[in-house]
């Protein structure tokens, strides 16, 4: 056992932001234009503020859920991120085999610096391929094909990027994103980083913005509270603020999910409690493998599910089937009381 090892996850993001070059930290912590948003992701669940319960028999905590009819540990998922390779030379396979040893699920990004299938031959998990439409259709079709013979379980579409946020940082930086390694078809394009990142640039010759609700007419399996990790439109709500009018929306027909912002077990606590099935992370895995490889992004999986054991426990809540809404209070809340 290593000494002096980081006890939480800003810890871990101090670790990683000396240990990468500037471009490379740049590209992982930053966000869309003013980084309103990206500040708001994580504020927005410190005003949420959790109601324990006492003198409840806590002596068995099970944080286990299910997602799609697969079993899960904890409610914890490991949310698609590109370019691992930025943080570590094994890239998404370590991080493939942290989440394994954890036995949480992660989403694969088409963005990944390794193949689709050196990722499913590292380790035997159950994983979901994160999935952009491209202009040429063929693409998309293919990456699906490849995902599904390797075993990938489900697709998780990205709706939002018509185009890519204005990103200053990786503007500044001129940003150089490492090739996708499952996306040779594409390498030929010739990009125009005229005002703009790498990036940037093959975002604009290649995604479709033409997408509309017309291609997902056919139904989803769940919905993804998200805003890119604040990497798209900047002054767009926290994602933990907008979690519950979806929630409400969606009216049970299939599971929720909520991504961005969250740094903490208490995150996870607050988002189930507002109607998530399950959290998805992505900076805080990205910052313990560059910090410390597999070993450091296993280890922040690890301290996020024993923070939510503690904060289940300390809240009377001996599944996560028993938090409720009434563990917590938001900002209306507050408000709606005064009134």
């Amino acid at each position: 056992m290593e000494n002096n090892l980081p006890v939480n996850v800003r810890e871990y993001q101090e670790l990683a932001k000396k240990a990468l070059p500037k471009m490379a930290y740049d590209y992982i912590n930053g966000g869309a234009e003013d980084e309103h948003t990206l500040r708001e992701n994580i504020a927005a669940y410190g005003r949420i503020i959790l109601r324990p319960r006492v003198l409840v028999d806590v002596s068995k905590i099970d944080m286990s859920t299910t997602l799609l009819g697969y079993n899960m540990p904890s409610p914890i998922i490991v949310a698609p991120t590109g370019g691992h390779k930025l943080a570590h030379p094994e890239g998404e396979k370590a991080t493939a085999r942290a989440a394994a040893s954890c036995n949480a699920i992660m989403v694969l990004s088409s963005g990944s610096s390794y193949k689709i299938e050196d990722v499913a031959s590292s380790c035997n998990a159950i994983r979901f391929y994160q999935l952009y439409v491209y202009k040429w259709r063929e693409v998309s079709e293919r990456l699906v094909r490849r995902a599904e013979s390797c075993g990938f379980k489900a697709l998780v579409l990205t709706v939002d990027t018509p185009m890519l946020g204005r990103r200053e940082a990786d503007i500044r930086n001129k940003m150089v994103f490492p090739p996708s390694a499952n996306l040779e078809e594409l390498k030929k394009i010739n990009v125009d980083t005229t005002g703009g990142s790498q990036l940037e640039g093959f975002a604009r010759a290649t995604l479709d913005p033409s997408l509309s609700w017309k291609a997902v007419e056919a139904g989803v399996a769940g919905v993804i509270v998200s805003n890119h990790g604040a990497r798209q439109l900047d002054y767009a709500p926290a994602t933990i603020a907008a979690l519950e009018e979806v929630v409400k929306a969606v009216a049970g027909a299939v599971p929720v999910l909520v991504d961005g912002g969250i740094r903490r077990g208490t995150d996870v606590f607050k988002a189930l409690a507002l109607g998530a099935r399950a959290v998805m992370v992505g900076r805080p895995v990205f910052f313990g493998l560059a910090a410390r490889g597999e070993a450091g992004a296993r280890h922040v999986i690890e301290m996020l599910n024993g923070e939510l054991e503690v904060a289940m426990a300390l809240c009377g809540c001996r599944s996560v089937g028993e938090i409720t809404r009434s563990h917590v209070m938001t900002e209306g809340d507050r408000i709606r009381s005064l009134l």
